[in-house]
């Protein structure tokens, strides 16, 4: 017999070999929704206790950490003091068990249970689910307000409005390019397109690479725009300028220019209007007042940074942002 006629036939081997995945993955899946009911419903009987005995100020330090001795020396280190405040705060956050989206882990959940606000809790459970971040990237992003440097909080009523998907700064510390020397927009964007994968991470949902310095050729003139990027949930283009210096009328032109262009020579009919995003060091706030920016609802002007600010300097920047957003809405 053949050596070839002993090797498994590949259309068998592949069918076998996607109900092992499967499985595994069915599996993990129950497996972890197991493990995250039994966090809730303890943490749920903590809570419960909690509110129906005597309301004491030392709770959680005496009668939790009496509990968690007992739990520990039967059922091991997994139910010392720690975790059971982690499952009180879990329960806490997410007090109807429905509410709980069984894709992610225990450990999503018990970064996420730290959020105070209500309402971010339950956009970085959806966004680590349609992004597929692991704990790490959730991190990060919440430790970089990723929620709170959007432009627009997503609305649940309209999900799809531009200024939901638009931030104000982006952040590039994953560039890990040095902050104590200048860079050219060549070197920040070679590196940007290095860290793809981050890159559209930090821009957000639905975001595809599409081209670097892509060419336009008009009859007279020819033009590289920096960086082009599909939304497949805007159903749109994305043009992304990028400048290492304060922003600028004539940058502002470009972009108007580039986008103008766009719909002419790229856009497809089932397409919806081009965004154009100027990436900028600074904003200059009576350029954008007195451009053409002021009055296209698809041009944005947004700061970035190579680094990711302390607490306070991230802060403000988005609440400079964000006053300046309000005072738009008033006039």
């Amino acid at each position: 017999m053949k050596e070839q006629d002993l090797q498994p036939k590949q259309e068998l081997y592949h069918s076998i070999a996607k109900i092992i995945i499967d499985s595994k993955s069915n599996l993990y899946r129950t497996t972890n929704t197991i493990l995250l009911n039994m966090y809730w419903e303890i943490g749920k009987l903590i809570v419960q206790d909690e509110q129906n005995g005597e309301k004491r100020a030392g709770y959680g330090k005496h009668i939790l950490k009496n509990l968690a001795n007992q739990l520990s020396l039967e059922f091991g280190k997994g139910f010392n003091e720690r975790n059971l405040n982690n499952m009180r705060a879990f329960f806490s956050s997410f007090p109807i068990w429905n509410a709980v989206r069984t894709e992610l882990s225990w450990t999503h959940y018990r970064i996420i249970s730290r959020i105070d606000n209500p309402d971010h809790r339950i956009q970085y459970v959806n966004h680590a689910i349609e992004g597929n971040w692991n704990t790490r990237t959730l991190q990060r992003n919440i430790d970089s307000q990723y929620l709170g440097r959007l432009l627009k909080f997503p609305d649940s009523n309209d999900e799809k409005q531009v200024s939901s998907f638009i931030k104000d700064p982006y952040i590039f510390e994953f560039l890990g390019l040095p902050t104590d020397t200048a860079q050219t927009e060549t070197q920040i964007e070679t590196a940007l397109i290095s860290h793809l994968q981050k890159f559209l991470m930090e821009l957000g949902k639905g975001f595809a690479f599409v081209a670097r310095q892509q060419h336009i050729v008009t009859d007279t003139s020819d033009f590289f725009i920096d960086l082009v990027f599909y939304n497949y949930y805007l159903k749109c283009f994305v043009l992304v300028d990028l400048k290492t210096h304060k922003l600028t009328h004539e940058a502002i032109g470009q972009m108007d220019m580039y986008v103008r262009m766009y719909k002419d020579l790229k856009k497809g009919d089932d397409d919806n209007p081009t965004i154009g995003i100027i990436l900028c060091t600074e904003k200059d706030e009576t350029v954008v007042k007195y451009s053409v920016m002021s009055e296209n609802e698809k041009l944005f002007a947004s700061k970035y940074r190579t680094y990711l600010p302390d607490e306070i300097e991230l802060k403000q920047l988005i609440e400079a942002d964000r006053l300046k957003l309000e005072l738009d809405d008033l006039s």
